[in-house]
């Protein structure tokens, strides 16, 4: 083999090389998010509770899906039922990939919110949303595991108090896993292409 005949081969080897090096470079490439990146969080995992249909709930019962996990309550006067707006409308737009798009709606005030009044509620934006009703005696230690903050404030009579809570949600993966924290008040546009980010992951 001649000495010229040698560099050529050596010159595609090493074309080859990067070419396979920039391929790798692309897929280790992280997505960028609008939304607040927690993937490989050590929490939030999973949860046992029951639906508004009382059927008991686990994360993996909706493999295949995006789930998005919100905390409020139904007599919320802004947060929560702007928040659940906005889900429906990006269930909406998403078109059919809306079927992979489930919503959960945590209760922080089980002692009102039966589950009657949760599916009531669900319905009002959209049908394939499920209310998710945590006991009294429940909740403390999953608000503690999904590092949310619930407080009951006292008004006039005793079934007149409101409750304070946190506002933003969690966004798992088609495989359960959870990746994103967004913040209350981000709007739809951005949330919606995190989903749809997540849904072209599968």
């Amino acid at each position: 083999m001649t000495k010229r005949h040698t560099l050529k081969r050596l010159g595609m080897a090493a074309l080859l090389l990067g070419a396979l090096g920039a391929m790798t470079a692309c897929s280790d490439k992280k997505p960028s998010f609008a939304s607040i990146d927690i993937t490989g969080a050590d929490y939030a995992k999973d949860f046992a509770l029951n639906d508004h249909n009382g059927t008991l709930r686990h994360l993996a019962d909706f493999k295949g899906k995006v789930v998005v996990m919100f905390f409020g309550y139904t007599q919320c006067p802004d947060v929560c039922p702007t928040t659940m707006a906005e889900l429906a409308e990006i269930k909406t737009s998403l078109g059919k990939d809306g079927e992979r798009l489930q919503a959960l709606f945590v209760t922080v005030d089980p002692e009102r919110d039966t589950a009657p009044l949760l599916k009531a509620y669900m319905e009002n934006f959209d049908r394939s949303f499920l209310a998710l009703r945590p006991s009294m005696e429940q909740l403390p230690a999953l608000a503690k595991d999904y590092k949310i903050y619930y407080q009951k404030v006292e008004g006039r009579t005793a079934t007149s108090y409101t409750m304070d809570h946190s506002a933003g949600s969690y966004v798992y993966d088609t495989k359960g896993r959870l990746r994103l924290f967004t913040r209350y008040g981000s709007g739809v546009e951005p949330l919606r292409n995190d989903i749809r980010i997540l849904l072209g992951e599968s």
